[in-house]
């Protein structure tokens, strides 16, 4: 594996860890969850060999990506303009493509409909925006249950509580066993557990709050693709992406895996991208 060139960029309130791989036209992956640029280490290499410039970053706060105020919070707005830093700094003349995962989805559509000029085709895996489902309102309930029990019981009993409420519908039973893991993700174990409590205490509350503009969304489809896990379907980010992807008239894409695909089935994930970017 050829190992990426290694930058940082100082954007407001932070300085962001970015790596760069190949040559050509700009292709950015925004993280979700825990995940930093090593969360790509499974795709970017066969993109770089593609063709293009692969650039995969850690989300302010996460991993080598460092606040200025480490207490402050996160909005979907700033995270969207630290992708747009990279953008101008690594694409300025050209529209790029773009991957959001998660949380990073949701990045990636406010980017969208914020800069689409800088825009060449948006893919996003299972974005969390809850606020599209009709019944929100119990979503909302369930991030402020898990922010209640973080601040009175801590990290673990929030993030059961959390995992709870993503869960299927009607599904009460304990998640079984999921694929093994590659040995470089198993390996990021440990820093995934260390970026949980900002994961919980920032990312949940700032991002499962934000409204899509669904309007403007309308008007830029034809550059999105909205993607679901195959076998997440039921859980509360497939319901999500499915139900935006009604809204716009689009379908629905499915990619191998469930909600962390990216990780389990790297690549075939990996595959369906390029074909996503290409369509």
């Amino acid at each position: 594996m050829t190992a990426p060139t290694i930058s940082s960029l100082r954007v407001n309130g932070a300085t962001l860890h970015y790596e760069v791989r190949g040559r050509g036209p700009l292709v950015l992956l925004i993280p979700g969850g825990t995940g930093g640029a090593a969360s790509f280490d499974g795709i970017a290499e066969d993109l770089a060999d593609d063709g293009y410039t692969v650039v995969g970053y850690d989300p302010r706060g996460m991993s080598r990506s460092t606040l200025d105020d480490p207490d402050a919070e996160q909005h979907v707005a700033e995270h969207a303009d630290d992708a747009l830093r990279m953008l101008d700094l690594l694409s300025p003349d050209e529209p790029a493509l773009v991957f959001g995962a998660s949380s990073g989805a949701i990045v990636a559509l406010h980017l969208l409909t914020a800069h689409p000029e800088r825009i060449a085709r948006v893919v996003t895996h299972e974005p969390p925006v809850v606020e599209v489902l009709p019944d929100a309102a119990e979503h909302r309930a369930l991030v402020a249950r898990v922010q209640d029990t973080f601040r009175t019981q801590g990290l673990m009993p929030a993030m059961a509580v959390f995992a709870a409420g993503l869960r299927k519908d009607g599904d009460t039973a304990e998640p079984l066993p999921g694929p093994e893991l590659p040995p470089r993700a198993a390996a990021r174990a440990e820093q995934t557990m260390a970026d949980l409590p900002y994961f919980v205490g920032r990312i949940v509350p700032g991002f499962m709050s934000y409204a899509p503009d669904i309007r403007r969304l309308e008007g830029l489809s034809d550059r999105l693709v909205i993607a679901g896990g195959q076998d997440s379907r039921g859980e509360l980010p497939y319901r999500s992406a499915a139900f935006l992807a009604e809204r716009l008239g689009t379908e629905l894409q499915h990619f191998p895996g469930g909600h962390v695909g990216l990780t389990t089935h790297p690549a075939e994930f990996g595959e369906l991208l390029r074909r996503a970017f290409r369509s």
